[in-house]
């Protein structure tokens, strides 16, 4: 007696894909290897800088540093760490680049405007507004419609 009822299998070696196959899109096709490459010398022009700046204030330090200086100079070594991986890995690295944009264009907003607008802008918040402008850099190659499409449109993953 056979069974009303089956599962139906595809072959292994099928690979077309189903609508909710993460393969249904290449990388190659939603970003263009010249557009990669662009992110990747973002990637790399800012962990190269902020290896030249803040891994030798790490390695050659001596005695304890104000909670807050030390507290920035991880982080960024840490970010550089980061920067140094999405050479390799473009794409998987962008929510962190999303992230670097992010608080500098907050700390922009909520810190440097206020100063500015009520005329109170001192040398030490205009240098490190200076320094922030560096984001230039990953507003240039970052591939929107890319981010527009994964993070924006694309349904996020199942909660159950």
């Amino acid at each position: 007696m056979s069974s009303t009822t089956s599962a139906v299998t595809r072959p292994q070696s099928d690979t077309t894909p189903t609508p909710n196959d993460s393969r249904r899109t290449s990388t190659a096709a939603e970003v263009s290897l010249p557009r990669l490459y662009m992110l990747r010398l973002g990637y790399l022009v800012i962990a190269v800088g902020l290896a030249l700046v803040k891994w030798p204030l790490v390695i050659n330090h001596d005695g304890p540093w104000p909670l807050y200086e030390g507290v920035e100079t991880c982080m960024l070594v840490a970010l550089s760490l980061l920067w140094f991986l999405g050479v390799r890995y473009p794409l998987q690295l962008l929510p962190a680049l999303l992230f670097e944009l992010a608080w500098k264009f907050i700390w922009m907003i909520v810190v440097v405007l206020p100063l500015w607008r009520s005329d109170q802008l001192d040398p030490d918040t205009l240098y490190v507004f200076y320094t922030c402008l560096v984001v230039v850099i990953p507003l240039a190659v970052i591939p929107w419609r890319y981010v527009f499409s994964h993070y924006v449109t694309k349904p996020g993953d199942r909660w159950r």
